[in-house]
């Protein structure tokens, strides 16, 4: 039976904001390697990751999401963190300050319309965040650090959030690929979905 690794989405697309981004990623990249970053195609904001799962469950899922309701909403990207904190960085990331209360909303309706199809649920408390950088060797931590404390505070830019996309996340060698299955856009914006969507992005950070 075939099995599909996929997660559910919202995208970042809007071109300031990514060049924003690619300037810290630059700035990350100058301590002179011990980190891989996230392409600029792959960048995301996770609202649930879904793991492996049947090609017949991923039909359904397909269809409860293109029946969540949410209306378009602006976000303001803020501020560098890392996990599990800023002075051990393994994973880099940008939060989210402006739009954060609707960004957990629509997590929370993606959840509640994914209830009941026996999918196990989150293993941790939903945090609206970017990741944009995975420290691989403990050498390069401290330089990782001291850019995450000197950017605490810097503004990526605001974009809105207009839809949302379950994707297919194909892991390779270099790292996973990812493909639209489907999109659901906002009230306000249009109705329905995009589905059997196979534009491929590049490789990248796991979600």
């Amino acid at each position: 039976m075939e099995r599909i690794r996929c997660f559910v989405s919202v995208d970042v697309e809007d071109a300031s904001v990514l060049a924003s981004i690619a300037r810290v990623q630059q700035t990350l990249l100058s301590i002179g390697g011990g980190l891989k970053l996230v392409e600029r195609e792959n960048l995301h904001l996770t609202l649930r990751f879904l793991g492996e799962l049947p090609r017949g469950l991923v039909d359904e899922i397909s269809q409860r999401l293109n029946g969540v309701e949410f209306e378009a909403f602006e976000i303001e990207l803020k501020g560098l963190g890392a996990f599990p904190s800023s002075s051990r960085p393994r994973v880099v990331w940008i939060g989210v300050e402006r739009g954060a209360e609707e960004l957990e909303e629509l997590a929370r309706e993606v959840n509640k319309a994914l209830s009941g199809l026996g999918i196990p649920p989150p293993d941790k408390e939903f945090c609206p965040h970017l990741t944009i950088a995975r420290v691989k060797s403990r050498s390069a931590a401290a330089a990782v650090s001291r850019i995450i404390a000197e950017h605490g505070d810097l503004s990526f830019g605001k974009m809105l959030v207009d839809n949302f996309r379950l994707k297919k996340s194909v892991l390779t060698p270099r790292g996973p690929s990812y493909s639209t299955l489907m999109e659901k856009r906002a009230r306000d914006v249009g109705r329905g979905e995009s589905r059997g969507d196979t534009r491929e992005s590049g490789q990248g950070g796991y979600p």
